[in-house]
């Protein structure tokens, strides 16, 4: 039996999943936290990534009944965007910033003063907010220039757990995408857009090399990479962002949509043709496959029914019941604009949540309902925009991420998207670290990343359907929703 590992360094944990590298079967799992943070400050130590990574390889080994010297390839899908700046001795200058550190949005807005949005998504696929690596190098320039100067390597989440596993200073057309810098039209870092930041620097220097999608990134040569039991010999696959990871786990193509449902939230397809959003709501990154990924990037997803189950004093089952027991017909339901922690899509960083339509009438199970249909509501907005640059949904509607398994997110889902709701069978919280191990697999038997995700394609089922008794008043309620958010003048009031 040959196995693999792939890797899931998300923004509050890492896992690792074990399979066999040919029929990718499963053989175990293991999880460790990372420090939680909190907007607009949202920072971690890679440090922290690198003992979680160490913990939950020796859970899912210990899991698998296997001992790490077994696993013959290994590939790391993490967090987007990151900012992970190395010194001269490859050391890390200060903690990572993070795609949802929105201490960056002075510095995205002065990047888009200076070109507009439609310049943007043209030459880099997105326009910068916040979450992107542009802004966070600019806010280091302009906030810590002691630091900046110090930075000799910049690199992505995945890109410094793969460096600590081979050695090499590599990442892939995908993370490379979502820097703000990177043209995956033309495969090509835009050193002019750093210029903007600091025309001094020779930046050609500081950036990893981009790797395709079949292309492995080296070996596990190094002495970290022993330190965690793994032979000299195991294969290291290029990795990828955890979004693009998720989407080879689900054998996303052009045809359907993914919707991923975790502390964020997203809305995926794929394309084979490069795409853009003069509007700049659409990020466009590379797939994990060689094209290319529309994306809308929601920064409130769960942990806004996380949110509601802690005021209205439930758990999480107990506020989905909640939710399915109110009355989706009634026309006086509130309805939730939910930019608890601000928004990325629409770009609103400084806003806050906001419910409209309660009354002397609204109850707990409408409170929870209204919180499940918020999350869903921007969800929908972003396929909206999606469809709104020239793609074509029609295909299979995929649910994936930790709140998956969530009855009221599957209902209220197929309800907002007018469309059967499916889930591929399995763990859908291991889809991203399955999506790595089809890297790995790939990398390991020098095929493309293509094949294997076709050999390790699962069945899905539809676990969802629209309610007709109740679609007019849901298409009323969205309506209301898209008026009650594009109302701004609340942006700011509450930050």
């Amino acid at each position: 039996m040959t196995v693999v590992a792939g890797v899931d360094s998300s923004t509050q944990s890492c896992t690792v999943a074990l399979y066999e590298s040919a029929s990718g079967t499963f053989l175990g799992t293991g999880t460790a936290r990372h420090p939680s943070t909190t907007p607009p400050v949202s920072e971690q130590n890679g440090d922290d990534w690198w003992r979680a990574f160490q913990l939950s390889l020796g859970r899912a080994c210990e899991n698998a009944g296997i001992s790490s010297h077994e696993i013959r390839g290994i590939s790391v899908a993490a967090q987007y965007h990151g900012l992970v700046a190395l010194d001269e001795n490859d050391e890390l200058v200060r903690p990572v910033k993070l795609w949802n550190d929105t201490t960056s949005n002075p510095q995205a807005a002065e990047l888009v003063r200076q070109k507009p949005q439609g310049w943007w998504a043209r030459e880099v696929g997105s326009t910068p907010t916040a979450a992107f690596t542009i802004t966070k190098v600019a806010w280091l320039a302009e906030n810590e220039p002691a630091n900046f100067r110090k930075t000799r390597t910049v690199l992505m989440p995945h890109d410094w757990l793969t460096f600590r596993l081979t050695g090499r200073k590599v990442t892939d057309r995908v993370d490379a995408s979502g820097t703000g810098y990177f043209d995956a039209a033309r495969e090509t870092w835009r050193y002019d857009i750093l210029a903007e930041v600091d025309d001094t620097i020779d930046w050609h220097e500081l950036l990893p090399e981009v790797l395709g999608p079949d292309e492995p990134a080296g070996h596990a040569e190094t002495q970290a990479a022993r330190e965690l039991g793994l032979l000299p010999d195991t294969v290291v696959a290029c990795g990828t962002g955890d979004q693009a990871a998720a989407a080879l786990a689900l054998g996303l193509d052009g045809t359907g949509a993914a919707i991923s449902l975790g502390t964020s939230g997203t809305v995926i397809t794929s394309s084979t043709r490069a795409v853009y959003d003069p509007a700049g709501e659409i990020n466009v990154t590379a797939n994990a496959q060689g094209g290319f990924q529309p994306i809308a990037v929601l920064l409130n997803a769960a942990k806004v029914t996380d949110t509601f189950a802690r005021i209205l004093g439930v758990d999480h089952l107990e506020l989905s019941n909640l939710a399915l027991a109110s009355q989706p017909g009634s026309a006086g339901l509130p309805t939730l604009v939910a930019y608890l922690d601000g928004e990325r899509t629409p770009d609103r960083p400084t806003a806050r949540g906001l419910m409209a339509g309660i009354s002397t009438s609204t109850t707990r199970e409408d409170m929870a309902r209204s919180a499940f249909e918020g999350v869903a509501f921007g969800l929908r907005a972003g396929l909206d925009a999606i469809r709104r640059i020239g793609l074509t949904i029609d295909g299979p509607l995929l649910l994936t991420g930790g709140a998956a398994i969530s009855e009221a997110y599957r209902t209220v889902l197929a309800d907002v998207f007018e469309s059967d709701v499916s889930v591929v069978e399995g763990n859908t919280s291991l889809d991203v670290a399955r999506g790595a191990a089809i890297q790995a697999a790939a990398a390991l038997g020098a095929s493309s990343v293509t094949v294997v995700k076709a050999a390790w394609r699962r069945p899905s089922r539809i676990v969802a359907s629209p309610d007709s008794q109740t679609a007019d008043r849901t298409r009323l309620a969205y309506r209301r929703y898209l008026t009650v958010r594009d109302n701004r003048d609340f942006d700011g009031l509450f930050a």
